[in-house]
């Protein structure tokens, strides 16, 4: 990485990203030893204007930023990181520096395979998930077909609660058989996405 830190007198724009939700979190500054020290301790380090030194984000309250990726921009006088916060990023205590809340629950469809993918590697005792994984193919396929009906008998004559419910397991199976089969809920996502017109 070659970035360029003549532009800002030694300093360079550090965008900090959620690696989960996506949200941007804050902006903040890096001179190369602060990079240097981030890669270090995998823990992002600003040089800080205001107080004139390095500053490792949560070095006070706590709150680290845990690095996860780093990228550079096209013009190499930029950086993202992508990191997974420890508590609130703001020293307001909000979330972001934006006063947005850090979430987007359609993503954690994506933490939820994540989960089932390191529950289908480590196949921990005791876990349903792993139950499923040893019972294989046919008992997936199965579970995602009683899901189903279960879904639609809840969505004909059910609850409103019941539907959820139920829709909600039929999810969880359909991810576990696309886990199974090697593939990702983005998969879905694509296909989808290769059909709207």
């Amino acid at each position: 990485m070659e970035l360029d830190f003549s532009k800002l007198g030694g300093l360079i724009p550090v965008i900090i990203q959620d690696n989960v939700t996506n949200k941007v979190l804050m902006l903040g500054f890096m001179d190369e030893t602060a990079l240097a020290k981030t890669k270090e301790l995998n823990r992002v380090t600003f040089y800080s204007r205001s107080k004139n030194r390095l500053w490792t984000k949560g070095e006070e309250s706590g709150n680290f930023l845990n690095v996860v990726s780093i990228t550079e921009d096209c013009d190499k006088d930029t950086l993202l990181i992508k990191v997974s916060p420890e508590g609130p990023v703001c020293h307001t205590g909000t979330d972001t520096c934006f006063n947005e809340k850090n979430e987007e629950d359609i993503l954690f469809l994506k933490y939820l395979q994540d989960f089932i993918e390191r529950r289908r590697k480590e196949m921990p005792e005791g876990s349903y998930t792993t139950s499923l994984f040893n019972k294989g193919i046919n008992r997936i396929s199965q579970k995602v077909g009683e899901e189903a009906v279960e879904t639609v008998i809840e969505a004909t004559n059910g609850t409103e609660e019941g539907f959820l419910y139920e829709a909600s397991d039929l999810l969880y199976h359909l991810t576990v058989l696309l886990t199974y089969k090697g593939y990702r809920i983005e998969d879905l996502a694509r296909e989808l996405k290769k059909r709207h017109k």
